[in-house]
């Protein structure tokens, strides 16, 4: 046994008792040949397990857990998730008390076993009245540069990220809708590795670095949606960027019947991008090739299959870079003009979970009364048991949010200013004790409100799209 997993299995024993103890953890280790390491606020478990010869498993076969109960560690967990394959790597996050952080990333030796991981063990009850959460997690190895100057090529852009970061593998960047010379104001920076992404963010802090005399913004993008390749192949709809702005449908219809006349069943353009949908999927499949890099109306456009979504409930959690699932229609959004868009050019939809919960817009409940009639039956129950679609208010969302993650509930702070023509304002500062630390102690708006009631909803949903798209606390 070596020396770091027994210490590894020690850093728990001080909280656990009966079988959740380091004879525990030790007997696992003894079972399955696997070893344990402690380094980093995580406790791996495995990486590579007994045996193992070549590279790591490729990405897609990583799965997020979430809402694991604080007390629960390796002797339970691991049993539960070797149900779905062979293990890679069991990576517990591990608070400094010795308790877990309610959430684990693990890495099957296939992509079939994750899969089969994420269908069989998501909202599985591991303990009485405790369901976990589980879905794919990949990897971020991307960055979202904001504020770069317009007049910036690519490679410009390129040489500069290669002189001030390591690893860096590609950059992307987004011609300006209107004027093509010159970029949107922000590129995508693709690293070798998830380590590289995760450094370079380190050092481009925003307002500790400049690039051409800039202070630029840094933040892990939003990458794209993973598909499983079953439904892609039934996909016929193509996903057509950097048109023209007054390129028009019919234009763009007429452009891809050419190579095969009465293909194309309809198009759907919005800003400078398009969908392309066709009558079969082989006719799509060859005008993505044949289209790919064409002009049109002097502009060179950019050809993919569009990602469909999944229609049933996704989620997506984003925790040091780790992101899973979570998008809405056909995945091709517009980028907002010269704005500061995390996505490639594909916003992830505000209606998501983070560790398995519904976070930002709260959904709009619809408000209708029913009579009340003497002796009508009622039943007591706690807000908590009711279901995310009862509540309109944000503020109630955010707190319903908190309960289902074991989280403290949210503090409000009220401050106030003056305006110009003297009326009061107000905004609220949210806390959330369980998870302040020193990178993100407190989640603020930067707008004001004229009422009480108004402040508090709007610095709510504040809060609720920042866990749900940023999580810095835990980066």
């Amino acid at each position: 046994m070596h020396e770091e997993s027994k210490a590894a299995a020690n850093g728990c024993g001080k909280i656990r008792s009966g079988t959740q103890n380091e004879a525990a953890l030790l007997a696992l280790m003894e079972k399955t040949g696997y070893s344990m390491v402690q380094e980093n606020g995580q406790r791996k478990f495995g990486g590579p397990p007994p045996g193992w010869e070549g590279p790591p498993p490729p990405r897609g076969c990583e799965v997020f857990v979430g809402k694991i109960p604080r007390d629960m560690y390796e002797d339970e967990l691991v049993p539960v998730f070797e149900k779905a394959g062979k293990i890679y790597e069991f990576r517990l996050m591990m608070e400094f008390s010795g308790e877990n952080r309610g959430y684990a990333f693990v890495m099957y030796t296939t992509k079939e076993d994750a899969q089969l991981a994420i269908r069989i063990l998501n909202n599985y009850e591991i303990r009485p009245g405790k369901f976990i959460g589980v879905c794919v997690s990949l990897d971020n190895c991307r960055l979202f540069i904001g504020a770069i100057p317009k007049e910036k090529k690519k490679e410009e852009i390129l040489n500069e990220m290669r002189k001030v970061t390591e690893g860096v593998v590609d950059v992307i960047v987004y011609p300006n809708a209107t004027d093509k010379t010159k970029n949107r104001g922000f590129a995508f920076v693709e690293y070798e590795s998830h380590r590289a992404a995760a450094m370079a963010r380190r050092r481009l802090i925003p307002g500790t670095f400049q690039l051409w005399g800039h202070a630029i913004q840094v933040d892990w993008a939003d990458p794209e949606k993973e598909v499983d390749e079953e439904t892609m192949q039934r996909v016929k709809v193509l996903y057509v960027r950097n048109l023209m702005m007054f390129t028009t449908e019919d234009t763009i219809k007429a452009e891809f019947n050419k190579f095969k006349p009465g293909v194309v069943e309809r198009v759907k353009k919005l800003r400078d991008y398009a969908f392309v949908h066709f009558f079969h999927r082989e006719d799509a499949i060859a005008a993505m090739s044949v289209m790919n890099g064409k002009c049109i109306d002097g502009a060179s456009i950019e050809v993919t299959l569009a990602k469909p979504v999944n229609k049933e409930n996704t989620w997506k959690q984003h925790f040091n870079g780790h992101i899973g699932p979570g998008s809405e229609n056909l995945s091709g959004f517009p980028n907002k003009e010269d704005g500061h868009q995390k996505s490639l050019g594909k916003p992830a939809s505000l209606s998501v979970r983070l560790n398995g919960q519904h976070s930002p817009s709260p959904p709009v409940a619809e408000r209708c009364t029913y009579p009340f009639f003497p002796g009508i039956k009622l039943t007591p129950i706690s807000m908590y048991s009711l279901k995310s679609s009862h509540f309109s208010s944000a503020a109630m969302h955010l707190d319903y949010f908190c309960n289902k993650n074991n989280w403290a509930p949210p503090e409000y702070y009220l401050y106030s200013t003056t305006s110009q023509d003297g009326r009061i304002l107000l905004v609220y500062k949210v806390l959330i004790p369980s998870i302040a630390d020193g990178s993100q102690s407190y989640f603020m708006p930067d707008k004001l409100c004229t009422t009480v009631e108004g402040a508090k909803e709007l610095a709510a949903q504040f809060t609720l799209l920042h866990l749900a798209k940023c999580t810095p606390y835990l980066a």
